[in-house]
């Protein structure tokens, strides 16, 4: 099994791409994981309702172009369910045992995520009710991945 993430929008912050790029290396010996950068739309000053959905729907089918049938895919939402480390542990080894091919976590861009890639989900996750940047929201993410196969592994890393 492999685990992707995809991603709206390009990581500028260079201490935030070393500390995914650590959890990447750690991550190497373990499971693949492959980031896959989508670019962002370009969001009119003062957009209107419509203008907005247009964005999202064109994020969207960049991001359903990189879904293949038979991927698990769990999207982050802040309306989607909280879900603990060991439940997100417990998700990640049903897929591997279940014979997932690719276990494919998406964030979408400033604006959200399309019906479209709603309704491919699987099942929507939120990491809590506060609103974090979604380039530290990509750590975060990277994080709980590599602390999920370690508690998979009974490692002392989750304490």
């Amino acid at each position: 099994m492999k685990i992707k993430l995809i991603v709206v929008g390009k990581l500028k912050e260079k201490y935030l791409k070393e500390g995914i790029g650590e959890y990447c290396k750690r991550m190497s010996t373990m499971l693949p994981l492959e980031l896959i950068e989508l670019s962002d739309e370009k969001i009119p000053d003062h957009a209107s309702e419509k203008e907005q959905e247009a964005v999202k729907y064109r994020e969207g089918q960049k991001i359903l172009a990189r879904i293949q049938e038979g991927d698990k895919v769990v999207l982050l939402s802040i309306q989607g369910q909280l879900m603990s480390s060991e439940e997100l542990a417990l998700l990640v080894k049903e897929a591997e045992v279940y014979g997932t091919r690719n276990l494919v976590f998406v964030i979408g861009g400033s604006l959200g995520l399309s019906q479209e890639v709603y309704q491919r989900s699987d099942i929507q996750v939120s990491f809590g009710r506060m609103t974090l940047p979604h380039q530290l929201m990509r750590l975060v993410l990277v994080e709980q991945i590599y602390r999920a196969q370690m508690i998979n592994r009974g490692s002392a890393y989750h304490k």
